[in-house]
């Protein structure tokens, strides 16, 4: 069992810890140091996903505009050609 958890870790259990948390605190350094903070990262990962949201309902709601627009045209070309063809 041991043997499988160092293989997946990559070393020993504790090596594994000094190494996460020394690349962590270089890691929090160089973010610090360029005003990197957790929750703006999580905000703008927040934000993406809403202007998707909103930006697909608004695509929808073109769609809708472009769909009444066109039917404005269609609609009695339609209704015109089916009444000439009735008379035939």
């Amino acid at each position: 069992m041991a043997d499988q958890v160092n293989r997946f870790l990559g070393d020993t259990p504790g090596r594994t810890i000094i190494k996460l948390v020394v690349v962590s605190l270089i890691v929090g350094f160089i973010m610090h140091v360029f005003g990197i903070f957790p929750a703006d990262i999580l905000e703008g990962i927040r934000r993406f996903f809403i202007d998707i949201w909103y930006r697909g309902f608004a695509a929808l709601g073109r769609v809708g505009d472009y769909l009444l627009l066109g039917a404005t045209v269609v609609i009695p070309v339609f209704i015109v050609l089916r009444l000439i063809s009735a008379r035939n």
